[in-house]
């Protein structure tokens, strides 16, 4: 029989973590100080110790980190990680729910009385 042409479930790619979760381990020094500090762990490759958090990626060595450190695709998620996350609140705006303090005040400011 020939092979399949789909893939399986098991070697089908794993979401990763999304952009804002990272943004919220980037700005917090004590869960950066946790991430760098974590103990060695056979399961991870390398034991956990080569860890890039941009990418949310577990390296075998420092080379080969240092490798990925110079491709497209870490180079991409560096760009996207340096814009603001997108917010509960702005969804909220976004779908009709609630007001904008900055257009309130400034139609309160244009009204003469």
């Amino acid at each position: 029989m020939p092979k399949k042409h789909t893939q399986s479930n098991k070697t089908r790619k794993r979401p990763g973590r999304d952009l804002d979760e990272i943004h919220a381990d980037l700005i917090r020094p004590d869960k950066m100080q946790r991430i760098q500090e974590r103990p060695f762990d056979d399961d991870l490759p390398g034991g956990g110790r080569h860890y890039c958090v941009a990418c949310d990626r577990h390296f075998v060595d420092e080379q080969t980190k240092t490798g990925h450190e110079k491709t497209k695709g870490h180079k991409r998620r560096l760009r996207a990680l340096r814009e603001k996350p997108y917010t509960q609140k702005e969804a909220d705006l976004a779908g009709g729910l609630g007001v904008d303090e900055q257009i309130k005040l400034e139609s309160l400011a244009d009204l003469t009385f």
